[in-house]
């Protein structure tokens, strides 16, 4: 997949299109300076895939915003095609931020209490707020998902800024120890994790010779089970389909959390955009 779907210049945008030369399978362009410049917003900048465009009537996108892994970056989280035409094909935007530099020139999220460096929370809300602005999207609808590093991030922030967001869907990503005690409030959550995933267990495992700890996922979920107030450990609901197991739990109105394991590693599989958009598109429905 080429850089098409990241943001750059209005015109050219519309000459490609109007010469035929992007098929209204492909996700829309979006203008924030020449191709491959990204969007700059307060602390940072993000890429940007818009849907196709869904008619002559005039209406505000819901977006997800994915938060790339460790040494990663918003441009390649928009070279990742099931990933994103996954969404953009159901009329979701794609706002894809960039994590800043750390020390040996890599990119990750300052995501754990206490480390210094960007308010990740701050920004990325500026994100929203911004992308929201600048392309017709829907602020009150969307979705902070993330992979890996991108996943903590997911889950530090919907704990300590809930109301940040629509939903939160990490994938392979969880809480470090020690864990937070209490989170702010509830929240919809999709957590997706890879069954034998090596790099984030489920279990957790040691970084840095011993000085961080990755968390247990299934003691973040009950940290999640408890905020959300659910009234059993037990999940509503179990399911196993197509290789996939999973369990929900429907706590309240607006405090519901679907973990799904799928077969392999420390990946975002194909299907997930799928997997992600039936959930929270179903329960949507349900709620109203």
């Amino acid at each position: 997949m080429d850089d098409r779907p990241r943001c750059f210049d209005l015109l050219a945008s519309s000459a490609l299109f109007a010469a035929g030369i992007l098929g209204q399978a492909q996700q829309a362009a979006a203008s924030c300076g020449p191709d491959p410049v990204a969007c700059q917003s307060g602390d940072g900048s993000y890429h940007l895939a818009l849907p196709p465009d869904q008619g002559a009537e005039p209406a505000l996108n819901p977006a997800v915003i994915f938060l790339h892994g460790y040494g990663g970056s918003g441009a390649g989280s928009l070279k990742n095609t099931s990933l994103v035409e996954g969404l953009t094909a159901r009329g979701y935007a794609v706002i894809a931020p960039d994590a800043l530099p750390r020390g040996n020139g890599r990119r990750s999220w300052t995501f754990f209490p206490g480390w210094a460096g960007r308010d990740e929370a701050a920004f990325l809300k500026q994100v929203a707020d911004d992308a929201a602005a600048r392309f017709d999207l829907d602020r009150g609808n969307m979705v902070l998902a993330g992979f890996s590093a991108g996943a903590f991030m997911v889950n530090y922030l919907a704990c300590a800024d809930p109301q940040a967001f629509a939903a939160y869907a990490p994938v392979s990503g969880g809480f470090w120890r020690p864990q937070p005690l209490s989170c702010a409030g509830p929240v919809r959550l999709f957590h997706s994790h890879g069954w034998s995933d090596g790099v984030v267990p489920l279990e957790g495992r040691f970084l840095g010779g011993g000085q961080f700890q990755q968390g247990d996922i299934f003691a973040g979920l009950e940290l999640w089970r408890q905020t959300n107030g659910c009234q059993e450990q037990a999940p509503d609901k179990r399911s196993v389909e197509g290789g996939l197991l999973r369990r929900d739990w429907d706590c309240q109105a607006g405090a519901d959390i679907d973990f799904v394991l799928f077969p392999g590693g420390h990946q975002i599989p194909k299907g997930w955009s799928d997997w992600m958009l039936d959930w929270l598109e179903t329960d949507r429905r349900t709620e109203g």
